[in-house]
């Protein structure tokens, strides 16, 4: 199986170890399933570590840590050529969408502008996701 997660996921997997993105983020490591990034997803990530109030939470030496895991450990793509499949109220979330449809790959967010569009596209929450990795397991 193949996802996408969203910046909110991989820093919420950051601030909190217990929390299901966390989870999520181990399973990933335990080759559980293929993690797909962008460099617009990786450009974006950088941003949001950077933001006052996310800064204070996650050292920056840390920041720099997880973008560089996930660069050299998750699949490195291209950034999405084709429009999304469907659009969310935030343009600016598409591309995450577009990039999980070329890719084959469920998008995992906390994201309401996200997650509104669920019907429409594999869009999931990271419990409902590690949900469906441990059905996936049994």
């Amino acid at each position: 199986m193949r996802a996408v997660l969203d910046v909110n996921v991989l820093i919420s997997a950051s601030i909190s170890p217990s929390g299901s993105p966390a989870k999520l983020v181990r399973a990933w490591a335990a080759g559980e399933f293929e993690l797909i990034v962008s460099p617009a997803l990786l450009e974006e990530l950088r941003r949001a570590l950077g933001y006052p109030k996310v800064a204070h939470l996650i050292a920056a030496d840390d920041a720099e840590l997880l973008i560089a895991w996930l660069s050299r450990s998750a699949t490195l793509v291209l950034d999405a050529a084709s429009s999304p499949p469907v659009r969310c109220s935030d343009p600016n979330d598409d591309y995450l969408i577009a990039m999980a449809a070329e890719q084959n790959a469920v998008l995992v967010t906390g994201d309401r502008h996200l997650l509104a569009v669920a019907g429409s596209f594999p869009i999931h929450e990271p419990s409902d996701f590690l949900a469906m990795l441990a059905r996936l397991e049994t």
